[in-house]
């Protein structure tokens, strides 16, 4: 039967083991094991050094030095061995010892140097400095050994919990701020986590995602391309080692009813026994790419339509003119170059207003001459020029007379308010009167150009202004254009510091209003 100090001491190691063994904070585990150490040892002051990545010892924690002194140790840790305790020489330790307390104006004895000791590796050591010599017998030292080893382990289990908890921390740093949307789902498809920018693509806020089915969250409106992640998952998608990237494209609804276009991208995360444990979906918003490829595709069908048609009237013209077999009168020849001519300056305007599409697009609206303007003689000269192209139409100008001058650049502006009459005439097929009208306000004045043509539904007026945007109705098919007209306009308007907007009613005209600042 063991002596009663023996057992004490024994459930006070057992104690001490489940102690520093449930904590996964590596400071509070040295905290433990340093108390522990000292209460055992009866010392006066402890030290623990850890091998860091370095190779080299270092000190973590102390009892009875302020951690500002922890420097004062560093005589004590040179030249630490990591592989055995046979590298722990205690009376070099001993002398290493002395010179410290005497730095420290600490009455110091003897060190005793406990190695905490992981597969025949130092991990690290543990000094316990006393006031008094003594000599540990056999079985103390190997209970004081066994506790050494036992510290070690508790250190690597919080080192591991520490790396672990700083790798999460990097991951959900990385996940929150990615640009992309991340969602992780567990088996059962209910969604772990949900990062901010897929709460932005989606209209949910990550926390009113944790623990719902992701087709609760992820509500396709239409699919363009793959399956569905649930459809994907009844046909054997994840199972069987089934590796391949499920990748989805479509629009979803958001919760306000709204939609928007999203990629995604599903990847199984299979366990060794090939069972999943998670599928992790990378999600982008595709939106603006959609819109960049259907920009694409109208420019590329208008500007073919828009192309074809005056070159094919210059060819044929100018291959009738040239016929050897043909004798043309003056008036025919006449008539023929005219309208080579016109539809030249047609192509050549199509071109100038594709290179100020560009140019804006790329620098932006720039302004070359700013100088005082007089809207009033810039819409009558406007009005004038028209007057000749139709006979169908009224124009009428009316500004009140004391219309104050602006400041701006008149070409640019000419070139909105001609481009305004042009679609006025172009989009009132039967005719009618075209307005163009002046009013002044405190700060700014304003026209107006008004007709009485086809008019403009209301879900379209968001959109008239887009370059290449035309509203799609027989009668824009029969017009000649390449819907960039308004997107200039606006960029001009916009570029003097004004705006300009539209009210219109299917077959009962529309009115486009200038602001500008006087």
């Amino acid at each position: 039967m063991l002596p009663d100090f023996r057992v004490r001491q024994r459930d006070y190691l057992l104690e001490i083991t489940r102690a520093i063994t449930a904590q996964l904070d590596l400071d509070e585990v040295l905290r433990v094991v340093l108390t522990a150490s000292l209460a055992m040892l009866a010392g006066e002051v402890g030290l623990i050094a850890l091998r860091e990545p370095d190779r080299r010892f270092r000190a973590r924690a102390t009892i009875g030095v302020e951690p500002d002194k922890f420097a004062l140790f560093d005589p004590l840790l040179e030249n630490l061995t990591d592989e055995t305790d046979a590298g722990l020489n205690l009376t070099e330790l001993d002398l290493k010892m002395r010179l410290v307390a005497r730095k420290l104006d600490i009455r110091l004895r003897q060190v005793v140097a406990l190695p905490m000791m992981i597969r025949r590796e130092i991990l690290g050591v543990i000094f316990v400095f006393r006031t008094y010599a003594g000599q540990a017998s056999a079985n103390d030292q190997v209970i004081l050994q066994s506790f050494a080893d036992q510290a070690a382990i508790a250190v690597v289990n919080a080192r591991l919990y520490q790396t672990v908890s700083e790798e999460r921390g990097r991951l959900a740093a990385i996940l929150d701020h990615s640009a992309d949307g991340v969602m992780i789902l567990a088996p059962d498809q209910r969604i772990t986590r949900f990062n901010r920018a897929l709460g932005r693509f989606t209209g949910w806020t990550p926390a009113e995602t944790i623990g719902r089915m992701h087709d609760t969250v992820i509500v396709w409106d239409r699919i363009d391309q793959g399956q569905s992640l649930g459809a994907a998952l009844r046909t054997g998608w994840g199972r069987d080692r089934q590796l391949n990237p499920l990748y989805v494209e479509g629009d979803i609804v958001r919760p306000d009813g709204s939609r928007i276009s999203l990629g995604i991208t599903y990847a199984p995360l299979i366990n060794e026994e090939g069972h999943l444990i998670n599928i992790i979906a990378n999600v982008r918003d595709i939106t603006h790419w959609r819109r960049a490829q259907e920009a694409k595709n109208t420019f590329i069908s208008v500007i073919s339509h828009e192309l074809k048609t005056p070159v094919a009237l210059i060819k044929g013209y100018a291959s009738t003119l040239r016929r050897e077999d043909a004798d043309w009168d003056r008036q025919t020849l006449n008539n023929g170059l005219k309208i080579i001519e016109e539809e030249t300056d047609r192509l050549s305007e199509l071109i100038d207003n594709l290179l100020a599409a560009s140019k804006l697009q790329a620098e932006g609206m720039r302004l070359a001459h700013i100088e005082a303007v007089d809207l009033t003689q810039l819409a009558a000269r406007s009005v004038e020029r028209f007057r000749t192209q139709t006979k169908k139409h009224t124009l009428i100008v009316d500004f009140p007379p004391d219309f104050p001058e602006i400041q701006g650049d008149e070409a640019r502006l000419r070139q909105v308010i001609d481009n305004l009459i042009n679609n006025a005439i172009k989009y009132s097929p039967s005719g009618g009167k075209i307005r163009l009208s002046g009013s002044i306000e405190p700060t700014s004045v304003s026209l107006s150009i008004s007709d009485q043509g086809v008019g403009i539904p209301r879900d379209e007026q968001d959109h008239i202004f887009d370059p290449f945007y035309r509203v799609e109705d027989s009668l824009s098919r029969q017009t000649q254009g390449t819907g960039l007209g308004l997107y200039l306009s606006k960029a001009v308007i916009e570029a003097h510091g004004g705006s300009i907007t539209v009210e219109s009613q299917p077959n009962k005209g529309s009115t486009f209003r200038i602001t500008l600042p006087r």
